[in-house]
């Protein structure tokens, strides 16, 4: 065995749009420099147990054209070498036996805490950089700066909602589209708002200070949605849900959720909740309450995207990702995660990831009060607060429902206590201020601010 000093790379969690680029581009670069690299294979599955047959040499001709390919060259596993002290010391061990002196990992926030912890437990020996890679677009890296994989998966996502919505109106149905997205809502609301769905619905909008989210709070909006829309005449439409919804619905209305299997880092497989089909059958429920009936058809999306082929944005960015990892170890780089921000190269020390209260790397979610959320909840038909201020327009969705103005008011009006702030734009800075927030919450100046929401008027149709 050749004594040189090699550059592993492994990949780890979930299939992502770009992954083969990484490894092409940071094979092309260590592979120029003379440093010789392995592909270590499945991820952290074989060497956390010893084993060192599984790893493969690239050269440059094994990886010159995989960068246009979705999937992983080398493989990919959820393999978690965290969890037992043993299993991260074989794993270093197992790479100091392939005489590997540098780790590029290739992940999301799971990956990135192994490589984090497998570079402490190597004290020097080996130096570790991490390239984020989920199309939940979740980890802690600047707004403006997304993770790899998240464009390409919208763009495929928005074309299966584009077509969804055509077959909703057309047959009279609504479509619940479940969305990938673990804890953040990301993927479903960028697919949401892009494609023009009637609404979306994420994690972050019904969440509030770490309370489970009521079940019946979901199902009313949809309801609502539902109710609206039918009242304008429309008896279809298309609602884009995120998964993630499920890690938070307060697990007495989920029944059987605490029997279902748990993943390698312990997080619920939540493939194994058929979301879709609870809020389906709740939904259904609540409108024969109302003497409503619609044809309801749940229809998840995630494992679509996940290996498809990279669009061109994913092919430039992560080839970038690959070179500024391979090089930056090379240099003597260690403990940091790669990002690229306004066209230059930033490393990210592990220690910035972490959430000093669960020890856990910081997860980066949907920001609600932002401007662009606003602007999403603006083109979607669901409930509003201005539905409730003009009585003509409540009056109309309560006769859809089959009952009084007020009965509809008692029975719907709590949703809109969860619906963020007026958009309203300072003419200094252009943009949603938090003074603006913090004056509407403690309801300062609330007939100025109802009064520019209403200048506000909803699309036709969605």
């Amino acid at each position: 065995m050749s004594q040189q000093k090699r550059i592993a790379i492994l990949v780890g969690g979930g299939p992502a749009p770009g992954i083969n680029s990484v490894i092409a581009a940071a094979t092309i670069r260590a592979s120029l420099e003379g440093v010789e690299v392995l592909g270590v294979q499945d991820g952290f599955s074989w060497i956390m147990e010893g084993n060192v047959d599984r790893v493969r040499p690239l050269s440059i001709e094994d990886v010159s054209r995989i960068h246009f390919r979705g999937g992983s060259f080398i493989g990919i596993s959820r393999a978690n070498p965290t969890k037992d002290p043993k299993h991260l010391e074989n794993a270093v061990i197992s790479l100091l036996r392939l005489n590997v002196a540098q780790l590029i990992t290739i992940g999301g926030d799971d990956t990135a805490f192994s490589a984090m912890k497998l570079a402490e437990k190597a004290e020097g020996r080996i130096n570790v950089v991490h390239v984020p890679k989920t199309i939940d677009n979740d980890l802690d890296l600047p707004a403006s700066v997304d993770t790899f994989g998240f464009q390409t998966a919208r763009h495929i996502g928005v074309e299966i909602v584009k077509n969804l919505i055509v077959d909703a109106s057309t047959t009279s149905r609504w479509y619940f589209v479940i969305s990938m997205g673990r804890k953040a809502g990301h993927l479903a609301l960028g697919m949401g708002k892009a494609a023009g769905a009637t609404l979306s619905l994420i994690t972050e909008e019904f969440s509030r200070n770490g309370e489970p989210i009521k079940l019946k709070a979901v199902v009313d909006t949809l309801v609502g949605a539902i109710i609206k829309r039918l009242s304008y005449g429309r008896r279809h439409g298309v609602a884009v849900i995120s998964e993630g919804l499920v890690l938070d619905i307060d697990p007495a209305d989920l029944q059987g959720v605490a029997d279902v299997e748990r993943d390698a880092h312990g997080h619920l497989r939540i493939a194994e909740v058929n979301i879709g089909e609870i809020l389906k059958s709740a939904v259904n429920a609540r409108l024969r309450d109302f003497g409503i009936k619609t044809t309801i058809v749940a229809k998840n999306i995630g494992y679509e995207l996940r290996c498809a082929d990279p669009i061109p944005y994913d092919m430039e960015y992560t080839r970038d990702l690959g070179y500024c990892a391979a090089k930056h170890i090379i240099e003597g780089g260690n403990n940091v995660m790669v990002s690229m921000q306004g066209g230059n190269f930033v490393p990210i020390p592990f220690q910035q990831l972490l959430d000093p209260k669960s020890g856990r790397t910081r997860l980066r979610m949907v920001d609600i009060n932002s401007t662009r959320y606003a602007i999403a909840r603006r083109y979607m038909i669901r409930l509003r607060r201005d539905d409730f201020a003009d009585p003509h327009e409540l009056a109309k969705f309560a006769a859809t429902a089959g009952i009084s103005l007020q009965e509809f008011r008692e029975q719907f009006g709590y949703l809109v206590q969860l619906e963020p702030p007026p958009l309203v734009f300072n003419p200094k800075v252009g943009s949603l201020t938090t003074r603006h927030i913090d004056e509407y919450r403690e309801g300062v100046d609330q007939q100025s601010i109802n009064h520019r929401e209403k200048d506000i008027k909803e699309p036709s149709d969605s």
